[in-house]
C-alpha cells in the first residue's frame, strides 16, 4: 500500500506540515519519489502512529528518536517515563516560596542563580518543589548560627557539582551493569520493563539511604578531626 502525503497525513491522523518536520528531523525516512510525485508506504504510516504512542506516554522528539533507531528498547519505556517524567510534586512559585518560608524573594533567587533552588519546571513562571521549604529552614538555621550567607552558597555550589558528577557515574553504573544485563537476556518486553522501572526505585530509595548516611559520618568524621587538630 502506498500513499500520497496528502493520503498518508489523512489515515495517520497527522498534519502533512507535521510529517514533513519529522522527515526534517530524522524521525521519518525520506519517501519513495517516481519523477515529481512522492509516495509513503505502510512502514511510514506505522512509524508516525509509533511516534504518536511515544508522544501520548509525554516523551520528547529527542527521547523518541531514541526509541526509533533502536538506542532505546521498547521494555524501556517504564524506566525512561519514570526518569523523565517522574510524579509531579506539589509546586510552589518563587513568590509563594518566600511567603512561606519567610525568606525575601531576592535572596531565594540568588539561591536558584547559585543552583541551590532548581525549579522542576520552567516557562513564565519557574514552580519549585514544597520540599525546597525543609531545605531553605535548614539554610536559614545555619546562617542564624553565624555563618556568612556568601560563604554557605560557595559550599553549596561545590557540594552541588560534587554530587552531580557522583549522580552521574551511578547512572552509567546502573545503566551499564543493570539495564544492559536485563535487555541483554531477552525475554518478554512487559516483563523486562516491570524489572527495570522495580528495579530503579529500590535502587533510589537505596542510593538516597547511602549518600545521607555516608555524608553524616563524613562530616562527624570531619568534626572529630579539625578538634583534634586544632587541640594540638
Amino acid at each position: 500500500m502506498e500513499y500520497r502525503i496528502e493520503q498518508l497525513a489523512r489515515t495517520a491522523g497527522v498534519a502533512v506540515d507535521t510529517i514533513r518536520f519529522y522527515q526534517g528531523k530524522g524521525l521519518l525516512e525520506a519517501p519513495r519519489r517516481e519523477g515529481r510525485v512522492t509516495w509513503y508506504g505502510d512502514g511510514h504510516l506505522e512509524r508516525l502512529r509509533r511516534i504518536r504512542e511515544l508522544q501520548q506516554r509525554g516523551f520528547t522528539l529527542t527521547v523518541i528518536q531514541r526509541f526509533l533507531a533502536g538506542e532505546l528498547e521498547p521494555s524501556d519505556e517504564g524506566l525512561v517515563a519514570a526518569v523523565t517524567r517522574p510524579t509531579s510534586p506539589q509546586t510552589l512559585t518563587l513568590s509563594e516560596l518566600a511567603e512561606r518560608s519567610g525568606v525575601a524573594a531576592p535572596l531565594l533567587m540568588s539561591l536558584e542563580q547559585a543552583g541551590l533552588l532548581v525549579p522542576v519546571e520552567t516557562g513564565d513562571e519557574p514552580l519549585f518543589p514544597a520540599d525546597d521549604l525543609e531545605a531553605i529552614t535548614a539554610g536559614m538555621q545555619l546562617i542564624a548560627a553565624g555563618v556568612p550567607l556568601g560563604a554557605l552558597i560557595d559550599l553549596g555550589k561545590e557540594y552541588s557539582a560534587a554530587v552531580d558528577r557522583t549522580a552521574r557515574q551511578a547512572v552509567d553504573l546502573f545503566d551499564r551493569h543493570v539495564r544492559e544485563r536485563i535487555q541483554a537476556e531477552g525475554g518478554e518486553a512487559e516483563a523486562a520493563e516491570r524489572r527495570l522501572l522495580t528495579l530503579f526505585n529500590e535502587l533510589l530509595e537505596a542510593s538516597g539511604t547511602l549518600v545521607r548516611h555516608h555524608f553524616q559520618r563524613t562530616l562527624l568524621r570531619a568534626a572529630r578531626e579539625h578538634i583534634e587538630k586544632t587541640a594540638r
